[in-house]
């Protein structure tokens, strides 16, 4: 029933909400595994990203269709962020080129969004859709890009953008102003924040692209678990070296944590498996992991 699960969240009830690019965009289920309904058929064009806010409604980012959508949890759209199939000039710096992922401010009156693919750039929006500022351009140094593929915002405000194949996670404040940068990471993809105070960072590293060094150790696709005071890495989850057996991950795409501290990780699976392995590819699979919890 799903594609490949491009990115997951979780509502206030740990229900999870499962992106995916197959015929059912949005899968929930409960923290059991049980499928409860689906919805988005005929809406969406490429899943990308999901961002659950604090009222228990969803924020769906669709690369293809260069859109942010405002939605229900069963469905109904609020507000559409961007012209649907009309994407901006590449590399203009207006929204939107191939966006990619949302963040809201701690008390909820922005939104913020990288945008992504097509761009090398971040929005900030007033909850009534007025764009209020951006920042960023191609590049490599402080406050450049080379794919914002995923954002989000502590409880001081400040805006962490995984800087993909900068192979870095850039941090903002809430205007824009560059604070510092983590390094040491393998093309981070998706990302999330945990709950409360002091929240753990969960990062999804996507590991090699080519055949030169799949299969050297300690670079694969692993998520990484980072306090945000200090910057320490508390844990890798991971085994080497990519693959489907348990514990082993292709592509780490989205990520969400429940209110107990479970990790669920969406993962793309069904693309260029030479990236991986010089073994025939697999079956194609349509995955979610549910990982132990860690403690804070």
């Amino acid at each position: 029933m799903l594609g490949d699960c491009a990115a997951v969240g979780v509502d206030s009830k740990d229900n999870v909400y499962a992106f995916n690019r197959g015929d059912h965009p949005v899968a929930v289920f409960d923290k059991d595994g049980n499928l409860l309904r689906t919805w988005g058929e005929g809406l969406f064009t490429r899943p990308h990203g999901v961002h659950v806010a604090p009222d228990d409604t969803i924020w769906l980012t669709d690369d293809g269709d260069h859109t942010v959508r405002h939605c229900t949890l069963d469905g109904g759209v609020l507000l559409t962020l961007g012209i649907p199939g009309k994407p901006s000039p590449y590399m203009s710096g207006e929204p939107f080129h191939r966006c990619t992922h949302t963040a809201l401010s701690p008390i909820g009156d922005r939104l913020y969004i990288s945008d992504g693919y097509g761009n090398a750039r971040i929005h900030k929006f007033s909850l009534d859709g007025k764009l209020l500022a951006s920042w960023g351009e191609p590049g490599t140094d402080p406050g450049q890009f080379n794919i914002p593929h995923n954002i989000c915002c502590d409880p001081d405000g400040w805006v962490y953008v995984a800087d993909r194949e900068n192979h870095r996670v850039q941090i903002f404040d809430g205007d824009g102003k560059w604070e510092t940068q983590w390094n040491y990471l393998h093309r981070p993809n998706g990302m999330c924040l945990a709950r409360g105070p002091n929240p753990l960072c969960y990062i999804g590293e996507g590991g090699p692209q080519g055949e030169i060094n799949r299969d050297w150790p300690n670079i694969g696709p692993r998520v990484s678990i980072h306090t945000t005071k200090g910057h320490e890495v508390v844990a890798r989850l991971g085994k080497m070296h990519a693959g489907t057996a348990p514990g082993q991950f292709t592509s780490p795409h989205g990520i969400a944590v429940d209110s107990q501290g479970n990790i669920y990780v969406g993962e793309l699976s069904g693309r260029m498996w030479s990236r991986f392995s010089k073994d025939p590819p697999p079956a194609r699979r349509r995955v979610i992991h549910k990982l132990v919890k860690v403690a804070a």
